[in-house]
């Protein structure tokens, strides 16, 4: 290998962090093209996962290091949020981890996500969702996740719980999302008065409220309703179910409820 080559080698293993993928776009920005990273890739030294897209040969890289590549090197607006980042932040309880789960990205952004991340294998089936859920600073409510030498953008748990509820009643179940809601004791009552101040989906507003109200929470009492569009009408989230007449919307009557837990 030439001594050029070998330094560019020497300088990507050096700045490229263990457990992630790395893009050819990355890759030119560091002086190493197409064909120098075919001749890596020859030599051992890279392995490919898809069009455009390498791991260090050897290395394990599973879907956070994958995530960061499409964050910190395409620069796509896709955060890591509803049930996945509640499941980050210790809440997974009643999510489904392990074969065969879902990883929950979201985005305001029309951009595609890169053919070499949906057509790869990553332990996570892939569930995208195109939201534009909040108004203004769309970054509200975003925080770091770390994972070792790298980390990615995950929801907080208050607005993780917001995107879980949009995707009621058809990609989410309302009994699974009630239970999420009852171990959610601890959110920060002023950013989740932000998060409803800005949220777009009425829908998702009350549904919130209603759920958090009817669990008790303590952090409820600082909300202030008034302050939110809550808009006007009925919405039907679960179809044949009871109306909530403070918040307009017909929900799991108690019977189904009571017969979920008993089963």
């Amino acid at each position: 290998m030439a001594g050029d080559n070998k330094h560019k080698l020497n300088n990507l293993l050096r700045i490229w962090p263990v457990g992630t993928v790395v893009t050819l776009p990355w890759l030119n920005r560091q002086g190493i093209y197409q064909q120098l990273a075919y001749e890596y890739e020859k030599s051992g030294w890279l392995e490919r996962v898809g069009h455009g897209a390498y791991i260090r040969a050897g290395d394990r890289v599973s879907w956070p290091g994958a995530v960061h590549a499409i964050q910190s090197q395409l620069d796509l607006p896709v955060h890591v949020g509803g049930k996945s980042a509640l499941e980050l932040k210790g809440y997974e309880h009643f999510v489904v981890a392990g074969d065969g789960a879902y990883l929950y990205l979201y985005s305001d952004s029309t951009r595609r996500l890169p053919a070499w991340f949906t057509h790869h294998s990553w332990d996570r089936r892939i569930s995208f969702h195109f939201a534009r859920l909040f108004e203004n600073d769309r970054k509200l409510g975003l925080t770091q996740h770390q994972f070792g030498a790298f980390s990615i953008n995950v929801s907080a748990p208050e607005r993780a719980i917001l995107e879980t509820l949009h995707l009621v009643p058809k990609d989410q179940g309302f009994e699974e999302a009630r239970l999420l809601m009852e171990n959610l004791t601890g959110l920060r009552p002023r950013l989740v008065q932000s998060l409803l101040e800005q949220c777009r989906s009425i829908k998702v507003k009350r549904l919130f409220l209603h759920l958090a109200e009817r669990c008790n929470h303590a952090w409820v009492a600082k909300l202030d309703p008034a302050k939110l569009n809550l808009g006007s009408g009925k919405r039907v989230i679960v179809p044949g179910g009871r109306l909530d007449p403070k918040y307009k919307i017909t929900v799991e009557r108690e019977k189904a409820i009571n017969e979920s837990q008993a089963s």
